[in-house]
């Protein structure tokens, strides 16, 4: 009877430990599946920036530098905007967080500056980089004729090639994936610009974000753009997932 009762005490033991190492393990694959703090704080500060909202722009920016990230990723981020937002919204973007940085340093806090831009040594024409850089994003050569208002307006093409692709995105600051996640979080918050969130979803899948990040990411913005624009969001997500099964 002792020995029945002291084999039931070790089986319990072995099962409680067993049961800890599944809860910790799936806690650690949860962890590596989700967006990480930096990331999610970039996706804030993009939304929030594009959606012009200063006073709440300041909570996210002061998040985003006490979760870690530096001064110059933050500047980046609310760089990489404009593009999709327009410099009038980057700008004040910028002015406020001049102001935050003001205050935290009164407070005595010592922001990281972190790494700035690597200086642009690729050679060519920039046309041609903006090129190879879109097919690593998209995973899709370019040599199909071109169409839509590529074909109607070829000076636009132009200008996403050589200054967007290029000038923008070759800047070594934040990672493809991060600019990405920062530009699908301004096009939510502009709104009514479901193309082109549809084709940045695929690239960041193609970049490898995962399906649970992207859906983490509608979870981000929507307490900021809103339930019109989140519900947008999501029903673009959900199609371009559907498409890949």
């Amino acid at each position: 009877m002792h020995m029945n009762t002291g084999i039931l005490k070790a089986l319990g033991i072995i099962l409680i430990f067993s049961l800890s190492l599944f809860s910790i393990s799936n806690a650690q694959d949860m962890q590596r599946a989700a967006l990480n703090h930096k990331q999610q704080n970039l996706i804030a500060i993009a939304a929030q920036t594009a959606k012009g909202d200063l006073a709440a722009l300041k909570g996210n920016l002061n998040n985003g530098l006490d979760a870690g990230l530096t001064v110059n990723e933050i500047k980046e981020a609310i760089l990489h905007s404009y593009a999709y937002c327009g410099f009038p919204r980057s700008i004040r973007g910028l002015q406020t967080f001049m102001t935050v940085l003001d205050d935290r340093k009164a407070k005595g806090l010592n922001d990281v500056i972190g790494a700035d831009a690597s200086a642009i040594l690729a050679e060519g024409k920039k046309f041609d980089r903006g090129k190879v850089i879109l097919e690593k994003l998209t995973g899709v050569k370019e040599t199909e004729p071109k169409k839509g208002y590529a074909a109607f307006a070829p000076t636009m093409e132009i200008f996403l090639k050589e200054h967007l692709f290029a000038d923008i995105f070759e800047r070594d600051v934040l990672s493809f994936k991060d600019r990405e996640l920062v530009t699908i979080a301004v096009i939510s918050s502009i709104g009514f610009a479901e193309p082109m969130l549809r084709s940045h979803l695929n690239i960041c899948l193609n970049l490898g974000l995962t399906a649970q990040q992207l859906q983490q990411f509608i979870g981000i913005v929507k307490p900021i753009i809103g339930e019109e624009k989140t519900l947008a969001a999501a029903n673009e997500l959900s199609e371009v997932l559907k498409s890949k099964n």
